[in-house]
């Protein structure tokens, strides 16, 4: 059974061919899979001091250029043999547009474009991206760029350095969901785990701690542990496990890098104390990896 078989792919109002589109694509051949393209669009600033009607006759001829570009898409998908439809809607609020179709529509995965935002912007207002990570009711694909249109090498990114139930639960879904997509794309499986043992941790421990060597020790055993049973349960090989020291964000991007990695799989998870390390991990991962990220809800 393919893991995608219904896919939501939000193109951007640039009207040009991107990585996203390349994946959707690819992976919606691949496994036989519908794909609807969505282009959430609004009034540009510039056009908000014309009269309403104005403002009307733009809004409709801006949309309907739209439209006509993605039918020209929806038409070269299916004489690809693709099941493909295209929708351009007008929406002050894209995040809840695009939020609300993948609940109603009973869509499995959402593809988008990886945007850059500065650090400025992002201090200013939170990226359409990382509201995504935080409230997709889907796995997400965020795509930064599609050397291989379809992926050839799949990496799960995990945290086995806690004793939470909960992430237990999300590292053995974002393995099931890395071995489910490389399937579906016959493409080589990683697993991989980065502790880092620097001081700051100590800021989420219940009281202080003593830094030791054997207190490092342990932690690496227990994470070395915790790897080699999921690798064993899900049946990869062990030159395929990685545990390597060192800043999360820093060893997935020089893995990426080192591997030549298609798509990092990692989690979502949202709670008090060290597990939300886990969602800012990934947030920052979007411009840090150069790999394209599948995220993981619990």
């Amino acid at each position: 059974m393919n893991a995608y078989s219904r896919l939501l792919l939000i193109c951007d109002t640039h009207l040009h061919y991107s990585a996203a589109m390349a994946r959707a694509q690819a992976l919606a051949g691949s496994a036989g899979a519908s794909l609807h393209m969505l282009m959430p669009e609004s009034l540009a600033p510039a056009l908000n001091t014309l009269d309403h009607e104005l403002q009307q006759r733009a809004r409709q001829a801006i949309q309907a250029h739209h439209q006509g570009w993605l039918d020209d898409q929806v038409a070269l998908l299916r004489g690809r043999g693709i099941e493909a439809s295209a929708e351009a809607i007008w929406s002050d609020d894209p995040l809840q547009e695009i939020l609300r179709l993948a609940r109603e529509r009973g869509f499995d995965l959402l593809v988008k474009d990886v945007h850059y935002e500065t650090a400025v912007s992002r201090a200013l207002m939170t990226p359409l991206d990382w509201q995504l990570l935080r409230q997709c009711p889907v796995p997400l694909h965020l795509v930064s760029h599609a050397e291989h249109p379809l992926p050839r090498k799949v990496a799960a990114a995990l945290d086995l350095s806690q004793d939470d139930t909960r992430v237990d639960e999300l590292n053995a879904r974002i393995v099931e969901s890395a071995q489910q997509l490389a399937r579906q794309c016959d493409a080589e499986l990683h697993l991989l785990q980065a502790y880092d043992l620097s001081s700051s941790f100590l800021a989420y421990a219940v009281g202080p701690v003593a830094w030791t060597s054997e207190i490092q020790e342990q932690m690496s055993g227990r994470a070395t542990e915790r790897m080699q049973r999921l690798g064993e349960r899900f049946g990869i090989e062990q030159k395929c496990l990685h545990l390597i020291k060192g800043a999360a964000n820093r060893v997935i991007a020089e893995f990426a890098d080192d591997y030549r990695i298609d798509v990092v799989v990692m989690g979502t998870l949202y709670h008090a104390g060290l597990a939300k390390i886990v969602g800012s991990t990934t947030e920052q991962a979007l411009y840090q990896v150069h790999s394209s990220i599948l995220a993981i809800r619990p």
